[in-house]
């Protein structure tokens, strides 16, 4: 398998998979600027829409978007400690919860980074927002380690990266102490500091 990656977005999330399931995979790194990748080529080839994350299968055939390449890569190691087997509740939890990032926290982050945005509108309205997401977070993690309780899954790789964006996004997470707490719980985790040393990223 190959990543297709961009230190620090969200591709990392797949990256800590793969490291937390010992895969065997290559990773090429995409300008998302001039959609080139690091060897020269055109990412637009792989992926159409030009972002990151994207999966090249073994068999050539290439797989986009986080959540879905996260779920294949746990089930093709039958990783179930970190995603639950396909049909069982808790699966549908893991689901839930990749659901919820996506949209609810990572997509609430774009605006912060757009030029665009007025500022008066990423304080009144983005940031409100963003912390109104980060309060039931922090007290969901208040009585649990990780967001299924105790086990570590697909869904935390991909909560710790969006964490991640917070400075650069100027968005204060000092009021959430259980959510701080969590970060820096799972940036201690032996995959992800592999993966941010990967990626060239400081630890």
């Amino acid at each position: 398998m190959k990543l297709y990656y961009t230190p620090g977005v969200c591709s990392m999330a797949s990256h800590i998979v793969l490291r937390e399931t010992g895969s065997t995979f290559d990773l090429e790194k995409v300008d998302l600027q001039s959609k080139k990748t690091e060897k020269g080529s055109d990412y637009t080839q792989v992926n159409p829409i030009g972002y990151v994350p994207a999966l090249q299968l073994d068999d050539g055939s290439i797989l986009t978007e986080g959540p879905a390449i996260m779920q294949y890569i746990a089930d093709a190691k039958g990783a179930t400690s970190i995603l639950p087997k396909a049909g069982s509740p808790e699966r549908y939890k893991v689901v839930q919860w990749l659901n919820f990032i996506s949209t609810e926290i990572h997509k609430g982050f774009g605006p912060l980074f757009w030029p665009t945005t007025p500022q008066d509108f990423k304080d009144s309205t983005v940031k409100t927002r963003l912390a109104q997401r980060f309060d039931y977070l922090n007290k969901h993690l208040a009585q649990n380690q990780f967001l299924m309780g105790s086990q570590f899954t697909v869904a935390d790789a991909y909560l710790y990266t969006t964490l991640t964006w917070s400075s650069g996004a100027k968005m204060d997470l000092t009021p959430f102490p259980n959510l701080v707490a969590y970060r820096d719980r799972v940036a201690a985790r032996p995959a992800v500091q592999a993966a941010r040393k990967a990626e060239g990223l400081p630890n």
